[in-house]
């Protein structure tokens, strides 16, 4: 079976309709770790799988993360390649699109 470019999911982990990868939700406290991260996490400015908004409070929606020191919802480390998905950090309209 052939799947369309529209049907392939490139990374089956990162699930764009639903806002997750490996069934976390991608909005929330984050931690930036070093090592043992939940995800391996790629800045682009072009073509991103999710754009981020960062928040101060209420981050409570897909794309919109607070950066914390301690109580994570999930941690990321930054990479150069082999990234679990890519992001973009934006002022406004944060998502999937």
């Amino acid at each position: 079976m052939f799947l369309s470019i529209s049907d392939r999911n490139i990374n089956p982990t990162f699930d764009k309709a639903n806002c997750t990868c490996k069934g976390i939700p991608l909005y929330g406290n984050v931690k930036v770790v070093e090592s043992f991260a939940d995800f391996d996490v790629k800045v682009v400015e072009a073509f991103p799988d999710i754009e981020v908004k960062v928040v101060e409070a209420f981050p409570d929606a897909c794309g919109k993360w607070k950066f914390v020191d301690a109580f994570p919802d999930f941690t990321i480390r930054y990479v150069d390649a082999f990234p679990d998905f890519t992001v973009r950090y934006v002022e406004a309209f944060p998502g999937t699109k």
